[in-house]
């Protein structure tokens, strides 16, 4: 706030963009913390919606042209094969990998690989149980949860919105799975692999995500960092209160 000098955070949560529907029905929710700001807010919510708005055409503008140059067409002999495109973005490297469908005859898209870290205060152990133990998923969720945690044992959170397959299980250390949104191409998967890294009072959660599209990169991340690590954060601290 420019006169008063006082700060405020908020969020601007985009819950679905696609190049298909105009920008100007895209849905734009603003939301922010407790406390004064409500001017902010109200602000945000017309002046600032446009803006918003005209910062996603751009953006959109620049994906299609960004992703259509330099894009690889399959041929006969690339077919089951994964082909990697590199663009060069603002001088930095991108890499992007066009991924086979589950059908040999269907379209390429181009995803990215996504790589995040999160320390929580808890053990290997009882980070690992949280994603493979039923009742521990619907608390962090707060949703019910189908959770089949063994090698080809499905799960479903979100009420359906991510749904996958466990792949590999190797308790306290590592579980790979194949995972995806609801939003996402039919029938497509990006790999996920979770680390556990024990550090004494803390454990390191090193997370991979393979293949997920490059539209919903950002989303993506999102639903990582908030209904995944920030809700099993506060599951954490309850925890710890209730054992006081």
């Amino acid at each position: 706030m420019k006169e008063s000098g006082e700060k405020h955070k908020g969020y601007v949560e985009i819950p679905s963009l696609s190049e298909e529907n105009e920008v100007d029905d895209t849905e734009i929710n603003i939301s922010k913390k407790k406390g004064e700001g409500d001017v902010l807010k109200d602000l945000m919510k017309t002046e600032g919606t446009v803006k918003v708005r005209e910062a996603l055409k751009e953006y959109l503008k620049a994906l299609k042209t960004d992703f259509t140059l330099g894009m690889i067409l399959p041929t006969k002999s690339t077919v089951g094969q994964e082909l990697a495109v590199e663009r060069k973005l603002n001088g930095s490297t991108m890499q992007f990998v066009l991924q086979d469908s589950v059908s040999p005859i269907g379209i390429k898209i181009p995803t990215v690989k996504i790589l995040m870290k999160e320390m929580f205060a808890s053990s290997a152990e009882e980070l690992y149980s949280i994603f493979t133990t039923k009742e521990l998923v619907q608390k962090f969720s707060k949703c019910p949860a189908l959770i089949d945690a063994e090698k080809g044992g499905r799960l479903q959170l979100f009420n359906g919105c991510v749904t996958g397959e466990y792949v590999e299980l190797l308790p306290p250390q590592r579980i790979v799975m194949k995972w995806r949104c609801r939003n996402w191409p039919d029938e497509h998967y990006a790999t996920v692999a979770l680390n556990f890294k024990d550090m004494a009072t803390q454990t390191e959660l090193q997370l991979e995500l393979k293949g997920v599209p490059v539209c919903n990169e950002g989303d993506t991340r999102q639903c990582w960092q908030k209904q995944y690590f920030e809700e099993i954060h506060i599951l954490l601290q309850q925890s710890e209160v209730n054992t006081k």
